[in-house]
């Protein structure tokens, strides 16, 4: 019973560095991952976040997930004939080289559907990425002030630090 035991520990060790060495191969870095505090009713938000590709090979952002809503989702915004729109986008490619930016200006980011609470300033929200090629990865996304437009929007709080986060 307990050899058993230790090669399921072994084997889960084995899959965890796989996928993480699956994702370092591929070269692809998700980077200041930030949303905005939400009133508490609201049921939406959004995480902004940019992912960039250091490898020489394409690779896409397919899905997003987190235990904060029930569904996560790529989304768009922008301006058609005076009037916002907001799209799902089923995919976003990364060229070799190349950072996708999800942030306000450039309307792109995850939609948070069925919030199952209020993202709350300071709070931390973990999120699941996944890409074709690289694979899952997990990163956190700290929750900024209402109508933040950058991840460094957060109230004054003395003595708070807020590590990797960049201004």
């Amino acid at each position: 019973m307990r050899g058993s035991f230790c090669a399921m520990i072994v084997a889960c060790a084995l899959a965890l560095t796989a996928n993480i060495a699956l994702a370092d191969d591929n070269n692809i870095h998700v980077d200041q991952a930030w949303a905005r505090a939400t009133p508490g009713s609201a049921k939406t938000g959004a995480i902004y976040l940019t992912v960039t590709n250091k490898g020489t090979t394409p690779d896409t952002l397919i899905a997003a997930s987190t235990p904060a809503a029930e569904k996560a989702e790529l989304h768009q915004m922008k301006m058609a004939n005076g009037v916002m729109e907001m799209r799902p986008v089923p995919t976003l490619a990364i060229a070799p080289g190349e950072s996708i930016v999800l942030d306000p200006k450039t309307g792109y980011h995850i939609m948070l559907v069925g919030l199952k609470g209020p993202l709350k300033e300071g709070d931390r929200v973990p999120l699941s990425l996944t890409f074709e090629h690289a694979g899952t990865q997990q990163t956190v996304a700290t929750v900024a002030k209402i109508g933040a437009m950058h991840a460094g929007e957060m109230s004054a709080m003395p003595g708070m630090s807020m590590p990797g986060m960049q201004h």
